[in-house]
């Protein structure tokens, strides 16, 4: 029988480098848009240093304030994974800092995301490894369990499942199903090719503001009155 609330998943279907490498470099607002603005983690979610991210999610369910299962699954993770952590938002304690994201980086981890609190932000910032929370804290946490490794959590308010694709950058985490990638990608370097060009266009002041004239608001319902408030 299946002891639910405190197991290990020791296999993760990940998707193949090729893909991922793919990703890298594409904005997150880019693949955002083109996932009609779905998929992306709670603004809560915040980038702690520079470093983007591209990876399959190595999922954790925390007991609250607790980071047993999370030092565990620093150990089983393979080299590219994005360890993603279900803390349920709790900020009083801190379930990663210094030693744990440097040994993180040590092996080749591309990043850890905790719905949750970090510390140590001063040496976070200089690691190379992606640091994503939602607060920073002081005061450590528990190691008795239990917890999960490898099953479906929720994280920023999104459904998270091993081996989901994990993009990140400074803007955010955003979440991609496996299954969509391909289209997904292909979609999202349409939209920054569009970008590009749109960021030439207002270099040379003839970026097209057509769909914000008065015209195509008044087709819209807008009414237009030429005279002050009143």
């Amino acid at each position: 029988m299946s002891n639910v609330g405190f197991r290990v998943y020791k296999r993760i279907n990940r998707p193949g480098k090729a893909l991922l490498e793919q990703f890298k470099g594409l904005p997150v607002a880019n693949i955002a848009d083109e996932m009609n603005r779905l998929g992306c983690m709670d603004a809560r979610i915040r980038p702690l240093n520079g470093n983007p991210m591209v990876g399959p999610a190595l999922t954790v369910k925390a007991r609250t304030g607790d980071n047993l299962m999370l030092h565990r699954a620093i150990d089983m993770a393979e080299p590219g994974d994005v360890i993603v952590v279900e803390d349920q938002g709790d900020l009083a304690h801190a379930l990663i800092g210094e030693l744990m994201m440097m040994w993180a980086q040590h092996r080749g981890v591309a990043g850890v995301v905790v719905d949750g609190a970090m510390r140590d932000i001063d040496v976070l910032r200089e690691l190379g490894i992606a640091a994503y929370a939602a607060g920073i804290q002081p005061k450590g946490p528990y190691k008795s369990g239990p917890g999960e490794i490898n099953t479906p959590i929720s994280c920023g308010g999104v459904a998270v499942n091993p081996g989901d694709i994990v993009v990140g950058d400074a803007d955010g985490v955003l979440v991609i199903n496996p299954a969509d990638a391909a289209a997904v990608l292909d979609k999202a370097k349409g939209k920054y090719k569009k970008e590009m060009a749109a960021r030439e266009a207002i270099k040379k002041g003839t970026w097209d503001r057509s769909a914000y004239s008065e015209e195509a608001l008044r087709a819209m319902g807008c009414e237009f009155i030429d005279d002050v408030w009143k």
